[in-house]
């Protein structure tokens, strides 16, 4: 058996029997002795965790070992890392200092897989795989962020990953196409945990199609600012919320299927604007359409909008939820929403969205003291405004085929695509409508 196949199946215990790398011993949280590099053995590259400036490629050929967190660029270099498809590169599982792939801000990845040969981000623990055992896929870009008195504005993200944020809405950070990140999602502190895929002031020109987070400990993928959009997203197992926001996201996605597997999941979508100032701009603001929530008897809410966000959402089936289906929260955000309880304000549209089957339709917000919050309407009345041009509706008979509409659904031709040229114009509400674009490349879904 080759060593990356060692890897796969056994983790990366298998291999402490026989050098690696040159080193014997048992693995341990400590640094690796060597200095930022990469040394390959036979078909396994180790890459050592540090900051790279030139350009790289990972290829197929070989195993990619993570040890730890791996910066590619320093923050002003312009420097490529280009994955081939296929390729399989693992993440060094600890918890105090997990292997995780990080793009810094001018730097760029490209991860061009195919259906047939996606690249593969998984730990280093095989068969033993569990969620949270490595720290995932964060990329840094220049697009603008909140939470900053003035512009541009920059932060650090969450596990001393890098600067990003910026004042370049368009600025390209490189490729994600048919790319499957697993397993990820360490806890290094009560405030610190890594994503699956955090898009941190990532902007426009940025290419997200085809991705796959599964089994990950927090947030399947969390978008802090910036203005990058996604299509074809499938999102599994994941133990916190499924699809999150904050700081000034305006980009936008089509195609997602959200699918909670266990009893750990929490929401569908967490949606903030900015905790510390629910009013700051660019406040978040994005474009959604055609997505599946499904959630689990002992999981939380399907939607949840809150810390003052704007969203459109449409065409969006949300069922399974043990919560509720459907909520928003604070003041702030019900300003974005309504006006009172006929009227909306035009700036926060949710229209073709289906809920049913949850632990409750709505979920109504209440105060630190658990008294009603004074608001100018309720969330059900807010969904509920112009039934018959917004097309909202609850249905308690939902019903799915795993993920997909069942076959002479009318859910299958109710759509209307956003006036939007990022959009595919498709009849149906829901991630999926007759064709399948999640088989053969999507995991875990059945």
């Amino acid at each position: 058996m080759s060593m990356s196949a060692l890897f796969r199946r056994f983790g990366y215990a298998a291999l402490l029997t026989a050098p690696l790398f040159g080193c014997e011993g048992e693995a341990t949280d400590e640094p690796p002795a060597e200095e930022t590099g990469i040394t390959c053995d036979g078909d396994v590259c180790r890459v050592a965790g540090g900051e790279y400036t030139d350009d790289l490629t990972f290829t197929a050929d070989k195993t990619w070992f993570l040890d730890g967190r791996v910066f590619i660029g320093d923050g002003t270099t312009n420097n490529t890392l280009t994955i081939e498809p296929g390729t399989t590169i693992l993440g060094r599982a600890s918890e105090t200092l997990p292997g995780a792939l990080v793009i810094q801000r001018n730097a760029q990845i490209m991860a061009d897989g195919s259906a047939d040969a996606m690249i593969v981000m998984t730990s280093d623990q095989g068969d033993m795989a569990r969620a949270g055992n490595w720290g995932g896929l964060v990329i840094n870009g220049n697009a603008p962020i909140n939470g900053c008195d003035t512009a541009p504005c920059t932060a650090t993200g969450e596990g001393d990953t890098g600067i990003y944020g910026g004042d370049d809405a368009g600025d390209s950070s490189g490729t994600l196409r048919y790319v499957r990140v697993e397993y990820a999602g360490t806890k290094l502190t009560a405030d610190s945990e890594f994503n699956g895929i955090a898009f941190q002031g990532v902007g426009s020109g940025t290419t997200v199609e085809y991705i796959q987070v599964h089994a990950n400990a927090d947030d399947g993928i969390e978008f802090f600012g910036g203005s990058v959009s996604a299509k074809y997203v499938v999102l599994t197992g994941i133990q916190d919320d499924s699809l999150d926001w904050t700081d000034g996201w305006n980009g936008k996605i089509q195609f997602l299927i959200a699918k909670q597997l266990g009893d750990q999941g929490d929401q569908g979508i967490e949606a903030d604007n900015n905790g510390d100032n629910n009013d700051l701009e660019p406040r978040s603001n994005p474009t959604l359409s055609n997505l599946t929530f499904i959630g689990h008897a002992d999981s939380d809410i399907g939607v949840l909008l809150r810390e003052g966000t704007r969203v459109s959402l449409n065409n969006t089936i949300v069922t399974g939820f043990g919560d509720a289906c459907f909520a928003i929260d604070q003041t702030a955000t019900f300003a974005q929403a309504c006006t009172d309880e006929t009227t909306l304000t035009g700036d926060f549209t949710v229209e073709g969205v289906v809920i049913g089957g949850c632990g409750a339709d709505f979920l109504e917000p209440v105060d630190d003291a658990d008294m009603p919050l004074d608001v100018p309407c309720s969330v059900e009345q807010f969904f509920s405004i112009e039934p018959d041009v917004r097309g909202n509706e609850v249905r308690d008979d939902l019903t799915l085929d795993n993920y997909r509409l069942p076959a002479g659904s009318d859910l299958l031709t109710l759509g209307a695509t956003p006036n939007d040229p990022f959009f595919t114009d498709v009849p149906f509400i829901g991630a999926v409508g007759e064709d399948d674009w999640a088989a053969g490349w999507a995991l875990y879904l059945d």
